[in-house]
């Protein structure tokens, strides 16, 4: 297929979103943002200073000014059909984003994130252009199960006590039998429809199922975003609340580098796999203490910390298994995470 010409960026004013805009713009590829700006509104601790849909906007407005800017809403199936029409690439990352939001408005959360990868998958389906698609998916998708891999407990951190799991979680990890949270199962869901249609060959598409992805650009709040919301809040010098002991453990990967995993499928997804584990693997990896303890090496600032009971469906560790990325799309991380955190400070001062 080669590099995408015409490329939809669902989710387009989003954080990862906003990033695969950039990205498809400053290879020479028309592109087109939908987004329906309604993020700051679904997420209960989100302000108005923290609004990625308006600020990311106004960034691709100013600096792409070819790139195309609609607004609309992914539940509207019949808009999206005529939207998708044309283009030979699908970047989908629109989506409710948070596991508070879902406890609290399942109906919405499954009508977005279900029902509006639906949308997407049929419009590919239907249209001329044949657009291959990617779907921002979630390490949620797995549920409670990643709960039972035994853990071991270090100073700063949990880690995996299973030579199972030395490589992180792979792809083959059970979804069925355990809790789940609205947000996973409306995750899992869409996931599931994306292999199928790869599947019967109705529409190229694959699910990365992600981890913990940060970077420049990111307005993250308690609900969503946390490795943003922790720099953000230590350089705002505002309090900071720790749900379970600050030990849990996650592996974090770059926006630029998850973007490049994208298009690596996007330009050759002939006989590729349909769902990708996608994070910063075994070797990027940070406990939520860890991380405090950089960003005071890196900004000279130490905000005020408070514990709280644990969240339901946290996870005390979990690490993808990158390895079915690294040998099908030929990717590799680039930025390790003491990199990203400059980029990202570096960036946070000097708005």
């Amino acid at each position: 297929m080669g590099k995408p010409e015409t490329v939809l960026v669902t989710g387009g004013a989003g954080f990862v979103g906003s990033h695969a805009v950039e990205y498809y713009a400053e290879q020479g590829a028309d592109v087109t943002a939908l987004d329906n700006l309604s993020r700051i509104d679904t997420l209960e601790t989100a302000d108005e200073s923290r609004n990625t849909a308006a600020y990311n906007w106004n960034f691709i407005d100013e600096n792409y000014p070819d790139v195309e800017l609609i607004e609309a809403d992914i539940r509207d199936g019949d808009a999206l059909e005529s939207i998708v029409e044309g283009h030979d690439a699908i970047v989908h990352t629109a989506g409710q984003v948070a596991v508070t939001a879902s406890l609290t408005d399942p109906r919405t959360d499954f009508e977005v994130n279900a029902e509006g990868t639906f949308n997407v998958l049929e419009a590919a389906r239907k249209a001329d252009s044949d657009p291959a698609v990617v779907v921002a998916s979630t390490n949620k998708v797995y549920g409670n199960n990643v709960n039972d891999i035994p853990v071991r407990e270090e100073e700063n951190r949990y880690w995996y006590d299973d030579a199972d799991f030395e490589n992180g979680i792979p792809e083959s990890l059970s979804i069925d039998g355990c809790e789940h949270t609205p947000y996973g199962v409306s995750k899992l869901a869409a996931d599931i429809y994306v292999q199928d249609y790869a599947e019967r060959n109705e529409v190229q598409a694959a699910a990365f199922r992600m981890s913990c992805i940060y970077g420049t650009r990111q307005f993250g709040n308690e609900d969503q975003g946390w490795v943003a919301h922790f720099a953000i809040s230590t350089l705002n010098n505002e309090p900071l609340t720790i749900f379970g002991d600050g030990k849990q453990v996650r592996d974090v990967l770059y926006v630029k580098d998850l973007v490049r995993a994208y298009d690596a499928f996007l330009s050759d997804p002939d006989g590729k796999s349909a769902v990708y584990n996608m994070g910063g693997g075994t070797q990027n990896t940070t406990s939520l203490l860890e991380f405090l303890d950089l960003l005071e090496e890196k900004s000279g600032m130490r905000t005020d910390i408070s514990f709280d009971e644990w969240r339901e469906g946290d996870q005390k560790v979990y690490v993808s298994d990158t390895s079915r990325a690294r040998n099908e799309l030929d990717w590799e991380r680039k930025v390790d995470f003491e990199e990203g955190i400059e980029r990202f400070v570096d960036w946070y001062e000097s708005r």
